[in-house]
Parts: C-alpha cells; structure tokens; sequence
C-alpha cells in the first residue's frame, strides 16, 4: 500500500469543489402526474417534481396554494402516474396551469388557471379501480393511493403527502414476464434534473439484491406510449 508523504496531500483532493448558493436543489427525481378530486367531483391533474418511495408508501412534496393541496385536505384519494422519457411535452403542457381560481399570488409569473388539465395537456383518464381520481392513460406505471399523511414541511414553506399505494397497474411491456417484477431494462422513468427533462442512460451494472438479473435479453425501453 502506497502512502503519501505528510507534506503532500492526494492527487485526487488537489482539486477543490466550488461553494455554490443554487436557487434549487432537483438533483434529479422522477416526474409523477398527480390526479385528485375536487369540490364539484371533476378532477385536478398536476406535475409533480419531488417524489420518492419507501415500500409502499410515496413520499411527495407538493405548494401549499395549490389545488392539488386543497384537495387532498378533505379528499385524500389519489393516482400517481409515472410517465415515460417521451411524455416530457405533455408535463411541460401542465407546468404553468392551475386549478385554483383566482390564480394564488405565490404562483410563478406566467401561471395560469385551468379548469380542464387533461384537455390542455393531450392526455386523456381512464378509470382507476379502487379510487375515484382516473389513471392517465399512457403512462407505464399507475398507482392508486390514499393519502394518509398530509403535513407542512418544517419551514411551512410546503406540504409533505405520505401515500399508501393500494393498486399498481405496469404497461405489460415494462413486467418481466410470468412475474409481478418492473424490468428495469425496459422502464425509463422522466427525471426532472435542475429544471430540465431526462430519461436514463444505458445500464452500467445491478445491485446484488436485484430480483432480475441480466440473464435474459429485455425489450427495448418504452418511447412511444405517449400522445403528444
């Protein structure tokens, strides 16, 4: 084992990091559709940026002032629909609508109110089977949900959703088959990196727990269930 001299540091940590102030920090998580109900028994649809699961629960971080909030405050059903790598257009559609009228004063300059996101988006719903919000059609993965815990975040600057999924429905495509497994060859999540769309790259290898290893020639990643 080499061993450097006390008087000289590493070649590696010769180069320093910048410290940086970004105004954001989405180091790159999975884009999820969120699909709720309000008052009048129609249905919100709204992109959301910050999401992550443990088990089966989904952690999400969504605006205070938005609808999406107001609604899972009373109405705690919901679906999260993943969409694919192709689908980033039809998220971009619904990035700067609203279901709230008036538009709140937190919004971003340029927000606008609209009552009819699957319209003004080009998807379109199909129904879910255990929740009265629908699925978005097209999406690879679809998972029917209760919100279970609705809280501000520490700053109230937020709300922090815990959902429990009760239901997953996966493009047959993404199973591998004769199994209940994603395969991971063929699911591409859209990842929203630093405000910018992304699907993954090729794989570079499995973790040591993976229930599908690379035994088998997967199909190729889904590009094409979106409607633009």
């Amino acid at each position: 084992m080499n061993a450097a001299s006390p008087h000289t540091l590493p070649e590696q940590t010769v180069v320093t990091h910048l410290e940086i102030e970004p105004s954001i920090l989405y180091f790159g998580t999975p884009v999820v559709l969120l699909t709720t109900e309000n008052p009048d028994g129609s249905f919100n649809l709204a992109p959301i940026s910050s999401a992550w699961a443990l088990g089966q629960t989904v952690v999400m971080g969504l605006g205070l002032d938005g609808q999406t909030a107001s609604n899972l405050g009373s109405r705690p059903d919901l679906v999260i629909s993943l969409p694919a790598p192709a689908q980033w257009p039809a998220v971009e559609r619904l990035a700067p609508l609203t279901g709230r009228n008036p538009v709140p004063s937190g919004k971003p300059k340029g927000c606008r109110f609209e009552p009819d996101k699957f319209a003004a988006a080009g998807v379109t719903g199909e129904p879910s089977h255990l929740v009265r919000p629908p699925r978005v059609a097209g999406c690879p993965i679809q998972l029917e949900a209760r919100a279970e815990r609705v809280r501000p975040d520490l700053f109230e600057d937020f709300l922090i959703v815990e959902a429990v999924v009760c239901k997953v429905h996966a493009d047959p495509r993404i199973v591998v088959p004769g199994t209940d497994h994603i395969d991971p060859a063929a699911w591409s999540p859209l990842i929203y990196n630093f405000r910018h769309y992304f699907g993954l790259g090729p794989e570079l290898g499995h973790s040591y727990r993976t229930q599908t290893p690379r035994t088998f020639e997967g199909p190729a990643a889904l590009t094409d269930t979106v409607p633009s």
